[in-house]
């Protein structure tokens, strides 16, 4: 039998990929970009050496298309929307680093 070491992180950020038909009034966060802002951040984590303790991950739909991009930050339960490839960086460097939310990008609040 296998001994299977579960790896911890320190925290998990979802983001939506969530994709629906572009007649749909609320809108998708796919076609908003929120592919290349998983990817982004994927890019950020990596190159500062911190994928070990943080895990950028796909989501479905979180429900929250209509501010999209949308993603959320656990295990503080941080909600963000409207975010931007440009917002990446802060959010990497303020939240995840520096474990400070940025307060104009949450939509939890």
């Amino acid at each position: 039998m296998l001994k299977r070491t579960a790896m911890r992180y320190e925290k998990h950020v979802f983001v939506c990929l969530n994709e629906r038909p572009p007649e749909n009034p609320t809108g998708c966060c796919k076609a908003k970009g929120s592919e290349e802002i998983l990817n982004r951040m994927k890019e950020e984590i990596k190159k500062r050496g911190l994928n070990k303790k943080i895990r950028i991950n796909k989501a479905g739909c979180l429900d929250q298309c209509a501010k999209g991009v949308s993603m959320v930050v656990y295990p503080e339960g941080v909600w963000y929307g409207r975010v931007t490839k440009e917002d990446v960086g802060e959010i990497v460097e303020s939240h995840l680093v520096g474990n400070r939310p940025v307060s104009r990008l949450r939509t939890d609040q």
